[in-house]
């Protein structure tokens, strides 16, 4: 301990230069560390006192190294037979102990701190010594809380945690993001995020890259993606924050990677959408039925109705009637045949056109939806698929729509328990297919046109006319 105590002090050692580079190398080392630490000798004696304790008690290695037990300097008079006590305690006790003191400062302050003592062993394996490494309590708590959330994210909590290295590759994922990417905690870690989702990916490298160079966003984010699952792609809306890690060891932050945390709000972001799309659909709804009823003609009423149902429903639209008349119980059976009553344009946006009186038929093939619609007084929709599109091109011209349709849905227009024709509406490769939620909206669309085109007949098309854009 003789050595020891000299470390930290400025006496000189003489000649012996080995014992000196030891000296200043042990000094070098306790002086650089982030806990402060004090040591005693068999009798109590102070021998190390390195810059941290400095740093939280303001005595100095000089005014430390020497003194006999902490008693009058560095522990008030009434604490200090239970505070020397514990801490020479340490000397015949196994392992380590754990022990909270109010220690009093140089300027006459107290700082409660939590020290770990443990016996210093000499040569012959005897307790020679104490040390005892000591912070402030509330810097412990402050690190054993870090360290305990860290624990809880990435075990219990009930949203997704990945730690995403600088390499935007994850390091370490809690249960809940692994259930998420449908994958194991262990399968996830360093693999590169395209083979863990199929859409979505730029975006959420993009976001990490922008975290890595400028810091956290200011809010959280809305990024929907593709989960590759053994299933089949998933796709899944997350609201996702991040934060920048940076070492706290270095004198400059040092980036370690991001924070990602996210939560699946698919279901409710879905809800949110239907139900704004059902608002809009609703007001469309209000809005045609009011220009309607401004129409000089229940003809014009049909295709104003159509108009207002297009907009953000459907690039283009048809209304054909059965060619002869309304279907009807009391109709003999025959060829059924289609006339083109009304249809937008395929070019440039306008108001749908009628096709005038020239009742010349539409030339649909067998098994064409239209007609499939009409025979089945139902709701048909029909899709080109995944294929390439010059046999997109060529599905729809072959059945007489713009070339760029590759959605179908068509609706049966009945009135008074007849069948008048079919009403059909086409997306282009932009929007997606037909979903069960727009048959609904279809069908109320064709009830209102069919009740114009039935008025129409019975007044003998009077008023006919183009329609209103919605």
């Amino acid at each position: 301990m003789s050595a020891s105590r000299r470390s930290g002090t400025t006496d000189e050692l003489g000649p012996d230069e080995p014992e000196r580079d030891g000296a200043d190398l042990l000094a070098a080392l306790l002086d650089g560390m982030d806990a402060a630490l004090c040591a005693f000798d068999a009798d109590g004696v102070v021998t190390h006192w390195n810059r941290e304790a400095e740093r939280i008690l303001g005595w100095s290695a000089a005014e430390a190294v020497g003194r006999r037990g902490l008693t009058g300097w560095a522990v008030r008079s009434a604490d200090a037979g239970e505070v020397e006590t514990r801490l020479m305690s340490a000397m015949h006790a196994p392992g380590r102990q754990v022990h909270e003191f109010a220690l009093v400062t140089k300027d006459g302050g107290r700082v409660l701190v939590r020290t770990q003592s443990a016996a210093v062993r000499g040569p012959d394996g005897k307790p020679a010594g104490v040390y005892c490494a000591f912070s402030e309590v509330h810097a412990q708590i402050d690190l054993e809380r870090s360290i305990a959330l860290s624990e809880a994210l990435f075990e219990d909590a009930s949203w997704g945690v990945v730690l995403v290295d600088a390499d935007l590759r994850p390091a370490v994922v809690n249960a809940h993001a692994a259930r998420a990417l449908g994958i194991g905690r262990t399968a996830v870690l360093g693999r590169p995020l395209g083979d863990l989702l199929a859409q979505g990916v730029e975006e959420l490298e993009s976001a990490l890259t922008h975290v890595l160079a400028e810091g956290a966003p200011p809010a959280p984010a809305e990024i929907w993606v593709s989960v590759r699952t053994p299933e089949g792609d998933r796709r899944r809306c997350w609201r996702c924050g991040f934060v920048r890690l940076a070492s706290p060891l270095a004198e400059e932050p040092v980036p370690l990677g991001v924070g990602w945390l996210f939560q699946d709000v698919t279901e409710a972001k879905q809800s949110e959408q239907e139900g704004s799309l059902l608002r809009f659909r609703t007001n469309q709804l209000h809005r045609a039925a009011r220009a309607a009823a401004e129409c000089e003609g229940p003809a014009e009423a049909a295709t104003v109705h159509l108009d207002f149902a297009l907009a953000g429903f459907a690039d283009h639209a048809l209304i054909d009637e059965v060619a002869g008349g309304p279907l009807s119980d009391s109709r003999p059976a025959g060829p059924l045949r289609l006339v083109r009553f009304a249809a937008t344009p395929s070019g440039a946006p306008g108001p749908s056109l009628a096709a005038g009186a020239a009742g010349l038929p539409v030339r649909y093939g067998e098994g064409h939806p239209a007609l499939q619609c009409v025979e089945r007084a139902g709701t048909v929709r029909a899709g080109v698929g995944t294929v390439p599109p010059e046999q997109a091109r060529a599905w729809a011209t072959a059945r007489q729509w713009p070339p760029e349709t590759v959605h179908a849905l068509c609706a049966v227009l009945r009135s008074r328990g007849r069948t008048l024709g079919v009403v059909t509406f086409l997306r282009g490769a932009g929007r997606t297919q037909f979903e069960r939620t727009d048959l609904a909206y279809a069908e109320d669309v064709a009830a209102r046109i069919a009740a114009a085109l039935d008025l129409a007949t019975a007044v003998g098309r009077g008023g006919e006319g183009h329609g209103a854009q919605g």
